[in-house]
């Protein structure tokens, strides 16, 4: 079950979603307008793994864009 970024077109709104099994994703609700009008965002992860050479992540570079709805 992925979790996918959504974006609102009516209010801009940027949020998580999880779809469940068999949905198809496009009938995603703004949790905040309640607008149907959203978009699948392409979105970035950070892992932060023990190493400290060059291209590792810090933990403050890792930041959640938005919440779980």
């Amino acid at each position: 079950m992925p979790i996918y970024e959504y974006e609102c077109k009516a209010c801009g709104d940027v949020f998580e979603h999880l779809l469940l099994h068999g949905e198809t994703g496009e009938d995603v609700e703004c949790p905040s307008c309640r607008g149907k009008d959203t978009r699948r965002r392409l979105s970035t992860f950070c892992s932060v793994s023990g190493s400290s050479g060059p291209g590792a992540a810090s933990a403050s570079s890792c930041r959640p864009s938005g919440g779980f709805s």
